[in-house]
């Protein structure tokens, strides 16, 4: 079922508060990008989408969670693309999430997730809801970008981003030779991650190692973007 901009905002706005706990509907105008009027809320009840509790809560129908799922995903698709792949401050992606999710099609959407190597959380450490994609990826294919710690002994592949919040250890891998197109070989998983960046061997402890990715040469990133699934 398709939704328009408002409806969309509307649901998106519940299934956040939800996560949270219950949402009062002075709750979801403070947090919905759009004008959450009576006449946005009957038109939602009238479709199915939400329901009002005794207690004088809303809460997302089946159907309503149903149609919201796809929404959510994109948008928190969307806010990890923009801070692990464009660099955008975590707090500055809501935002920015918010218009680019209305204009992602559904082969672009798997194509981002397929990208960022199906991602669990968004930024802000909020579920992102499993698309078909991360199915088929746990069971079929490999992800185009992965965590360096899950390529093969003896495995070469290209630095793709480093995804870390600690802007020290993002200053010590730059100044190691960790950076975006450098080719790098896993050498050794334990009792530490080694791994060879030209002629140099660097150690590196799990945490650490999961916050680089890197292209798989199963994947080549061709001219000017990344590969799509």
């Amino acid at each position: 079922m398709e939704v328009d901009r408002e409806l969309s905002e509307l649901l998106e706005a519940l299934w956040t508060l939800e996560e949270q706990g219950e949402a009062l509907p002075q709750d979801v105008c403070q947090i919905a990008h759009t004008e959450v009027t009576d006449r946005l809320l009957e038109r939602a009840v009238h479709e199915g989408l939400i329901a009002w509790q005794p207690s004088g809560h809303l809460r997302l129908t089946l159907k309503g969670r149903s149609v919201a799922t796809p929404i959510i995903r994109r948008h928190r698709l969307a806010e990890r693309l923009m801070c692990d792949i464009l660099g955008v401050n975590v707090e500055e992606t809501e935002a920015a999430a918010c218009e680019f999710e209305h204009f992602i099609a559904e082969g672009i959407t798997r194509a981002i997730c397929t990208l960022l190597g199906h991602p669990r959380v968004c930024p802000h450490g909020r579920p992102i809801p499993e698309g078909t994609c991360c199915r088929q990826a746990e069971e079929h294919v490999s992800a185009l970008i992965v965590p360096c710690d899950r390529l093969a002994l003896g495995e070469t592949a290209r630095v793709a981003y480093v995804s870390t919040r600690s802007h020290p250890r993002l200053l010590k891998l730059s100044a190691l030779g960790i950076l975006p197109g450098v080719s790098i070989k896993l050498l050794q998983k334990w009792p530490s991650i080694v791994l060879q960046c030209e002629e140099t061997e660097i150690a590196l402890d799990e945490e650490t190692a999961r916050e680089i990715y890197v292209w798989r040469s199963s994947g080549e990133e061709p001219e000017g973007g990344a590969p799509l699934p």
